[in-house]
């Protein structure tokens, strides 16, 4: 059984046209390298040959992850709900401290810690998930459990 990935528009759009870029750009570069590297002569000992071979593995890799997240994409609708799901922002409040932290909830391609984007599988985002403004939630971290409570969804 396949896990679905969750994706934003956004991001739909843009795995999309990498994986368009990686088909017909860079399929087409590394097959001139390779064949640019056959025609210096010995294989065993072709410091080119091997980079492109390399780059061809990581390329077909990439293609292979990328139609795999697109084959089980659901597109992350914005829609204003009581409880915490993917797509939904969720102010939280630790236990203890004045200032709110907030966050995104989105699925694991878009993660993005530095723009608060955290994945519904992540400690916190497992425990907000179906929560309600006001619900106390424990998260288990490597420091130990922390109380957070929801203080908005948006």
């Amino acid at each position: 059984m396949q896990k679905t990935e969750y994706l934003s528009k956004e991001k739909h759009a843009e795995v999309t046209a990498e994986l368009h870029e990686l088909k017909t750009v860079r399929r087409k570069e590394i097959a001139q390298a390779l064949e640019y590297a056959r025609s210096l002569g010995d294989l065993s000992e072709n410091a080119e040959f091997n980079k492109a071979r390399e780059d061809q593995a990581v390329v077909e890799d990439r293609i292979a992850q990328i139609e795999n997240v697109l084959a089980n994409a659901e597109i992350i609708k914005v829609h204003h709900s009581s409880t915490v799901e993917v797509g939904t922002k969720v102010h939280l409040l630790k236990k203890g401290e004045k200032k709110e932290e907030i966050y995104i909830i989105v699925g694991s391609e878009e993660v993005d810690v530095l723009a608060s984007k955290i994945s519904l599988k992540s400690p916190i985002g497992a425990a907000v998930l179906g929560k309600k403004q006001g619900d106390v939630v424990n998260v288990k971290t490597p420091k130990g459990v922390i109380e957070y409570t929801i203080s908005k969804i948006e």
